[in-house]
């Protein structure tokens, strides 16, 4: 063992893992080590791009449709807004089986709360029950899978307000007031919202709700010119961006043939 030079601070010997101490006292040889053990071939399904913003009636949510492994296109017709409760939505970045399994312990976990206290859960709570399940999920991050990193969009009845929050891989939430976006094409995403709501005609808290739904379908095929994980509108196969709103009313759902007439009117 080395001895410390005179000044220098002594350095704590890193801990090993629970496969390492087995082999190190004879047990289990042939066991792989935990960075062999993390080399795989295999490809998790992930699934991006995904935005919110505030406009003037509530919030807007919006993800493209491709899941990808790898350079393997998987599926283009995902669902990455999930409904959670009347006036909830998730919006998933990330491994979609997780993601999915998560949405349905929320839902769940309203439902119980609702029905057993007969009264509905605070959005505080709503917004802590995701980050625990992101923080219970750490694990397999670490382990290299699973990973999600969603966005959280909601309407306060009680308040009149419109909430928005996205969240890091180990849970923690950031509210934010204005939009967020997460996944391979959020760079461009942000970009663009950040142009509009600064130096645009008018704040995005002000802007009409066909107009909302416009930028999210332009906001959305610019991330696919520049992200190849980013599935753009598919005018062949009819394929369009899912996007929903949140208002006082409740969340609706943009039909495709909705989006189809406003993209080859606006956009396309």
């Amino acid at each position: 063992m080395m001895e410390a030079r005179a000044g220098e601070p002594q350095r704590t010997p890193m801990p090993e893992d629970f496969a390492a101490l087995l082999r190190r006292q004879g047990h289990f040889p042939n066991l792989p080590t935990q960075a062999a053990a993390s080399q795989t071939n295999f490809l998790q399904t992930q699934a991006t791009t995904i935005l919110a913003f505030k406009f003037a009636d509530g919030v807007l949510v919006a993800g493209d449709r491709r899941a990808t492994a790898g350079n393997v296109v998987v599926y283009d017709r995902a669902d990455k807004v999930l409904e959670i409760d009347a006036h909830s939505l998730m919006a998933i970045a990330g491994v979609p089986a997780t993601a999915w399994e998560m949405a349905r312990v929320l839902e769940h976990s309203f439902q119980f709360y609702r029905r057993s206290q007969l009264q509905e859960m605070s959005l505080d709570g709503k917004v802590r029950a995701l980050s625990k399940l992101l923080r219970d999920n750490f694990g397999f991050v670490m382990q290299g899978v699973g990973i999600v990193v969603p966005i959280f969009a909601a309407y306060d009845v009680g308040n009149s307000a419109a909430r928005l929050y996205f969240y890091d891989a180990m849970g923690a939430q950031f509210e934010v007031a204005d939009y967020a976006a997460t996944g391979s094409g959020s760079a461009a995403v942000r970009s663009i919202l950040y142009y509009e709501n600064t130096w645009g005609k008018k704040p995005l808290q002000k802007w009409k709700h066909d107009d909302a739904v416009v930028l999210a379908l332009q906001v959305l095929e610019t991330a696919a010119e520049a992200d190849t994980a980013t599935g753009g509108v598919d005018k062949r196969r009819a394929t369009f961006p899912i996007i929903k709103t949140i208002t006082e009313a409740g969340i609706t759902t943009l039909p495709e043939k909705t989006l189809a007439k406003i993209y080859k009117k606006q956009v396309g």
